[in-house]
């Protein structure tokens, strides 16, 4: 999985996140991760085309977007 980030971070959060979500390699793995958080939510998902899907969901103070082709 490729990671982006677009903000700012201290490294240690960087690397804490990366750790998490670098197993995360399907949808189905990040709808299943979703479930183990409190609350769970998943804000949107976007269909960008017939192969690819974007799922957007906050995450304490941040926001991930997962992108799926």
């Amino acid at each position: 999985m490729d990671v982006r980030f677009h903000v700012e971070l201290a490294p240690a959060r960087q690397r804490a996140l990366n750790e998490m979500v670098t197993p995360l390699v399907t949808l189905e793995h990040v709808v299943r991760w979703s479930l183990t958080l409190d609350p769970i939510e998943i804000a949107d998902v976007i269909n960008q085309d017939e192969y690819t899907v974007d799922v957007v969901m906050p995450y304490r103070d941040l926001w991930l977007v997962f992108d799926s082709t």
